[in-house]
């Protein structure tokens, strides 16, 4: 198990917040060979990316791939991530990091997006 995937998103007070991103969670670990999957959060709720990040190193993980789910870079991504990674990245040399684009930057989730909004049905 050489390579982990973190899926990186704001948090919320509610857990409840967190269901679309667990449900996402297990739809990619569908996707994925045995490679560990997880959430972090930015804040409100755990784990942390330090958290789930030294998870995945005591599991044997030497590369992870973080996935910022967000629409776009704003304040959080430019500031507050940046602080988060670079203390995760000295505290776990022996990992080599990864980071995507933010989710919302990519054409294909723009794409779903606005078939979704298009296509929706109303929930009444």
């Amino acid at each position: 198990m050489d390579s982990g995937l973190i899926l990186f998103a704001h948090g919320a007070r509610d857990p409840r917040w967190a269901e679309p991103f667990e449900r996402l969670r297990d739809k990619v670990r569908a996707r994925t060979d045995g490679i560990p999957v997880t959430l972090a959060f930015l804040e409100h709720l755990p784990p942390g990316l330090a958290e789930a990040a030294s998870d995945m190193a005591a599991q044997g993980v030497r590369r992870i791939r973080i996935v910022p789910m967000f629409f776009g870079r704003g304040g959080h991504l430019r500031d507050d991530f940046p602080r988060q990674f670079d203390a995760v990245k000295a505290r776990l040399p022996e990992v080599r990091f990864e980071v995507t684009l933010a989710a919302g930057e990519d054409e294909g989730v723009l794409d779903a997006l606005a078939a979704f909004a298009t296509e929706a049905r109303s929930q009444q």
